[in-house]
């Protein structure tokens, strides 16, 4: 083969033309030869890697060149390592020993490798890694020593690794990292811990991590984030919180300290947008609230972070964006809520809605009406991203997505109907102070009108309210114990995309009336003395007026009956226990002298006449 190649040549090029090609054909090969490669691997001598995996090697291999830079032993059947025992390898810049079987490294196995820049023990069988094991990997910048089995780091097993920037710690079975496990990890960026046993955010730990970046934390069973939890971490940019299935809740001051500029709190149990936790972090540009339970955005819930730019609250129990929701957010580009039950995004949820290039909301039971239509008007500005919104209601729409709507069917399909409230006369209603008390306000409307209420003291009623006065499912006003300074004016509002329509009802409450008894043809009567010759039994009923005399008699006869047989019950406790007793009564003998005294004469002697009182106890 050489020799026509050569043939070749010679007719086509020049002496000395031949001679440079055949020694770019020739040189490689004989490179390759001198560097030299141990049975079954495969090497690169201009890049100066071996790579030996899925090889079934118990042991490092034979004939690895000293210059090499790249060694990668995965996947074989590696059970230790034993101390120096790469030290031959000067040169060597990446090691890669995963999905092995080691379960032991001796104190210094990595010694004299003062270039080695990555090392990886993923999966493997490690239980404890020894103090000096990672001694003299004075460059060193990334370790990965996850999916093992340590159950604890101990203190100071990094400190040697002072130009550590990555370590990747997860799927292990931690269940405690001691506090100064990471001291001397001055230049560590991004630190992940998942899959581990520990119950606690370990807070003490990160007291050394002053320069740390990027902090993930997924699938640990913790339940709560202690105030000032990351409060050792002043660099920290971005944080993720993922898979912690027991958290419910954040409290306060959980992110106190922190200048983020990202958050993922997803896969949890948090029902609500923790708002609250949120104020401190004014920095922040993403947030990320994936799959968990919230239901509801309120208004004005993310007013305090006014950089924030991207919200992504996809995969949950969405189902309601209040107006005004994402008030304060001028600068909010991304949302990303698909896969939710929202019906609508109304354009008065946005303070700029025009800023928004990225609408995610497939996925959801959308209701295509005029609330809907502002998206359509600037969807050629607006990217879905390839997956754009579906119609699912009303019927005319169902199915049709954003993209295939045209601007002529705009208006013909996206209509809204004012409400209409269906009681339009005005109502006058009397009550007595203390009654319960219903203002009823229906309406139709197409989609359907929320309700409130305007008490006559201008304050609204919504169903969010709480006291006396609550706004019910059907648009009812119920107001508990009436008193005077509820009467007056109260006006119900009924509105929706499409307008609004109102109805006023007026309460009067009089004072509850003195009373009294008298008898009417064997008939007891209810009588009112101070209403102002009002009926009583026109008062929506709450006074009957009359009351059957046999039941009057009934009551007194029970009454009697329950006296008389308590009475009666007293007096056989006190019989049964004079009977308990005994017969034998003890006597007492009481002598005394009374006070006009009586004297009997004895001789020269005269004496006191005594005399005696004798009882007997029962």
């Amino acid at each position: 083969m050489l020799a026509q190649q050569k043939n070749m040549l010679l007719k086509n090029l020049g002496c000395s033309q031949v001679l440079l090609a055949f020694v770019a054909i020739v040189l490689p090969s004989l490179e390759s030869h001198t560097m030299g490669c141990p049975a079954r691997c495969e090497c690169n001598a201009q890049q100066r890697s071996v790579v030996c995996h899925r090889r079934r090697m118990q042991n490092v291999p034979e004939g690895i060149p000293t210059e090499t830079k790249i060694l990668d032993l995965s996947k074989n059947l590696l059970g230790s390592i034993r101390q120096a025992r790469f030290a031959s390898f000067s040169e060597l810049e990446f090691l890669e020993l995963n999905e092995n079987l080691i379960s032991n490294i001796e104190p210094g196995a990595f010694s004299k490798l003062p270039f080695l820049q990555s090392l990886s023990l993923r999966s493997n069988r490690l239980k404890l890694i020894q103090l000096g094991v990672f001694s003299s990997l004075s460059n060193l910048t990334s370790l990965d020593i996850s999916e093992n089995k340590i159950v604890i780091l101990l203190d100071y097993m990094f400190e040697d690794l002072k130009r550590l920037e990555r370590l990747e710690v997860g799927d292990n079975d931690l269940v405690y990292i001691s506090r100064h496990a990471f001291s001397g990890l001055h230049s560590l960026r991004e630190l992940t811990l998942e899959h581990c046993n520990l119950t606690a955010v370990p807070t003490e730990a990160f007291h050394s991590l002053h320069n740390l970046v990027t902090l993930r934390l997924r699938h640990l069973n913790i339940a709560s984030v202690p105030p000032l939890a990351f409060r050792h971490l002043p660099k920290l940019r971005e944080l993720e919180l993922s898979h912690w299935t027991s958290l419910e809740g954040l409290l306060p001051r959980s992110f106190q300290s922190l200048n983020l500029t990202s958050l993922s709190l997803t896969h949890t149990n948090l029902t609500a947008v923790p708002h609250d936790a949120l104020r401190p972090l004014i920095n922040l540009r993403v947030l990320n609230l994936s799959s968990n339970p919230i239901t509801i955005i309120e208004s004005r819930t993310f007013s305090l972070l006014s950089h924030l730019q991207e919200i992504h609250l996809s995969g949950a129990l969405l189902c309601n964006i209040e107006a005004h929701a994402f008030h304060g957010l001028k600068k909010l580009k991304v949302i990303n809520f698909a896969r939710n039950q929202l019906q609508t995004l109304e354009q008065n949820a946005f303070e700029v809605p025009g800023s928004i290039q990225v609408l995610r909301l497939d996925g959801n039971p959308l209701a295509c009406d005029c609330r809907l239509l502002w998206i359509l008007q600037h969807h050629q500005k607006m990217s879905f991203e390839e997956k754009p919104p579906i119609c699912s209601t009303p019927a005319h729409t169902r199915g049709m997505s954003f993209r295939d709507l045209s601007d002529k069917l705009l208006h013909n399909h996206f209509m809204c109907q004012k409400p209409h409230i269906t009681v339009k006369k005005q109502r006058h209603q009397v009550a007595i102070e203390g009654q319960l008390v219903f203002l009823q306000c229906h309406a139709d409307g197409d989609p359907a009108p929320s309700i409130s209420w305007i008490s006559p003291w201008k304050q609204r009623i919504t169903y969010k309210s709480t006291g006396r006065m609550t706004l019910l499912q059907d648009g009812t006003l119920q107001i508990r114990y009436a008193q005077i300074v509820d009467s007056g004016s109260y006006v119900c509002i009924a509105s929706n995309a499409g307008g609004n329509d109102t109805h006023r009802s007026i309460l009067t409450v009089k004072r509850f009336p003195s009373q009294s008894l008298t008898f009417n043809n064997g008939t007891l009567m209810y009588m009112a003395n101070d209403y102002n010759g009002t009926d009583p039994k026109s008062i929506d009923g709450l006074m009957s007026g009359e009351y059957d005399i046999m039941t009057v008699l009934v009551a007194i006869a029970i009454g009697c009956f329950t006296f008389l047989g308590v009475v009666l019950v007293c007096l056989l406790i006190l019989f049964l226990w004079s009977r308990s007793r005994g017969k034998k009564k003890p006597n007492i003998h009481v002598e005394f002298v009374p006070q006009n005294l009586e004297t009997t004469t004895t001789g020269d002697t005269q004496r006191p006449v005594t005399r005696q009182i004798s009882m007997r106890m029962i």
